[in-house]
């Protein structure tokens, strides 16, 4: 049965205090951690997709798919409770550290092993790394379109359609499948887990596989084989009050801000 594959991830509690370990990495054994709000508007447009094809007299299976230590797993049982069929789990102490392309690949090595994957749908970008390239990366090992940043999709047949917002106007997307398409938060707004949903999810046995399971060695993935490193980072200051220009004329106070705008090179 041709499968649509939902990228999730397990984050911090965006009212978390985040904080990085003393090799850099971010501590998430201190943090409560959740899905990726992101990936709940992922996992809404693949049932859509899925929803749309039974009406068309075809199906799709919806398997969620995320890579993270074997206690981040409450994040999948959240897309379970959403409506996918199935969820498959990479863990492994070996992918710690990895960076983005240790993650990309492993991701694609692990789509390597799901039957009939036509699209592939993920978030722009994570709230805790916001990088916003895994996806890319994976559509390139993939070898396959990216539909990247849309806000709604719809497949017909062999062909994925998408539209995408920017400054810049509205673009209408499209691509034969298999493919790759992100969505943001903009796009159709997450069902609620309905309550059978939830009991079904809490028992769901779900695929965990490790490395060797996916066909990587230790050497491919992990800290010691990331190809970035972070050699120094510092606590964001904290917010300072805003200047007030409320004195003077108007034409005094639009100087006053020309020239704010100017030391700052803002302008």
């Amino acid at each position: 049965m041709p499968t649509i594959v939902v990228l999730v991830k397990t984050v911090p509690d965006t009212w978390s205090t985040k904080t990085l370990r003393d090799d850099a990495r971010l501590d998430r054994e201190s943090v409560d951690v959740i899905i990726d709000e992101i990936n709940e508007f992922s996992v809404e447009q693949a049932l859509r997709v899925r929803e749309e094809a039974v009406k068309q007299g075809s199906e799709y299976q919806v398997i969620a798919l995320s890579m993270g230590p074997a206690h981040h797993e409450d994040a999948l049982r959240k897309a379970i409770a959403m409506g996918v069929d199935d969820a498959v789990h990479i863990t492994d102490e070996a992918l710690a550290g990895s960076d983005v392309l240790g993650t990309a690949f492993a991701l694609h090595s692990a789509l390597e092993t799901i039957d009939d994957v036509q699209l592939v749908i993920g978030g722009n970008y994570s709230s805790d790394g916001s990088t916003g390239t895994v996806p890319g990366l994976l559509a390139e090992f993939q070898e396959i379109p990216a539909l990247t940043a849309v806000h709604s999709l719809s497949v017909d047949g062999d062909t994925v359609s998408a539209v995408r917002e920017d400054n810049r106007g509205t673009w209408q997307l499209e691509a034969k499948l298999p493919a790759l398409v992100t969505v943001t938060d903009k796009a159709d707004s997450p069902r609620f887990p309905k309550f059978k949903g939830l009991r079904q999810a809490k028992k769901h046995e779900m695929k965990t596989v490790d490395i060797a399971g996916i066909g990587l060695d230790a050497d491919m993935v992990g800290a010691a084989n990331a190809t970035t490193n972070v050699i120094s980072h510092n606590q964001r200051p904290t917010r300072s009050a805003g200047v007030m220009i409320d004195s003077g004329s108007p034409e005094e106070q639009a100087r006053k801000i020309a020239d704010y705008l100017a030391e700052n090179n803002l302008i």
